[in-house]
């Protein structure tokens, strides 16, 4: 089987709502359903995060981090992280926790590998989106972080079915196209990686039952054009993705490439410039990606 053979086979079962999830993601989606519920006090949410332990861990992280202690000392237990941080983005968080348990606990060294590069990336994706919608497009930081959070959904479930289709770690196969005789019958046409990507990714959001302006900001990510400077949601998800440090393993383009472009990134910011406000934010987005990767 060649890549894009298995990834027409995982659009399809997207396009028939046939995800397959793990039971752990369930448990994380069942404590952002209850978050949801506007009767949620902060100690039935303390309840339900200290049941998951990296959950825990995670938003003491973050509460502790540069960007949401500048205004006291380090909190010790997570009642006092969740009163930091609020309930908005404690949801981010036990989203992120969501993302990351999507692509499972592999056995194969090399999809682990790939794993953890994308939930690194990811995290960078998301400090930055916090950083930019705070310093530079002056929209909600939550919200952008949140999206940040998500954006490569579509990555973390090919990865996470990529013990039973091995041949989604190779390199595109887009240039060796199988005659249209040897299709599968359920597919008309060759779905590409980034397409495949889109189609499963927007079946994984709706599963996920994230909010619209989040969703269409990762839409923005696939599809969409970046204004420059930035003004929009997903103008500031695109900006983030191209300004983190660690790429996508599943970009298509070469490390050269993508240093290249992103070194060229800059644009005048009130009195400063793009790049002067990275360095400013060095420490916030060091702090608050080691945070999120936890």
């Amino acid at each position: 089987m060649t890549k894009t053979e298995a990834l027409n086979i995982l659009v399809t079962e997207a396009n028939r709502g046939e995800l397959i999830f793990s039971t752990n993601v369930a448990t994380t989606l069942k404590i952002q359903e209850a978050l949801d519920d506007p009767h949620c006090s902060v100690d039935t949410a303390s309840k339900l995060v200290l049941n998951e332990p990296l959950l825990s861990a995670r938003v003491v992280a973050i509460a502790n981090s540069a960007v949401y202690s500048r205004m006291g000392n380090d909190v010790a237990n997570v009642r006092g992280a969740i009163s930091r941080l609020g309930f908005r983005t404690l949801r981010s968080i036990v989203a992120s926790l969501a993302i990351r348990q999507l692509a499972g606990s592999s056995k194969d060294p090399a999809i682990r590998t790939m794993i953890n590069k994308l939930w690194e990336h990811s995290a960078q994706v998301a400090a930055l989106a916090q950083v930019l919608a705070r310093r530079v497009t002056k929209l909600d930081p939550d919200t952008a972080m949140f999206a940040g959070i998500v954006h490569e959904v579509g990555g973390f479930y090919m990865l996470s079915r990529a013990e039973e289709y091995p041949c989604l770690l190779e390199k595109d196969d887009l240039t060796s196209k199988p005659a249209p005789g040897d299709l599968p019958p359920f597919v008309d046409t060759i779905i590409d990686r980034e397409s495949a990507e889109a189609i499963i990714g927007r079946a994984v959001l709706k599963n996920l039952q994230l909010p619209q302006p989040v969703v269409e900001a990762v839409e923005a990510l696939w599809f969409g054009l970046r204004a420059m400077p930035p003004e929009s949601l997903g103008d500031t998800l695109l900006l983030a993705n191209e300004l983190a440090k660690t790429p996508s393993p599943l970009d298509t383009r070469t490390d050269t490439e993508s240093n290249r472009y992103t070194s060229e990134i800059d644009f005048v910011v009130g009195n400063g410039t793009l790049l002067n406000i990275l360095e400013e934010s060095e420490l916030e987005l060091k702090s608050l990606t080691a945070a999120l990767a936890v």
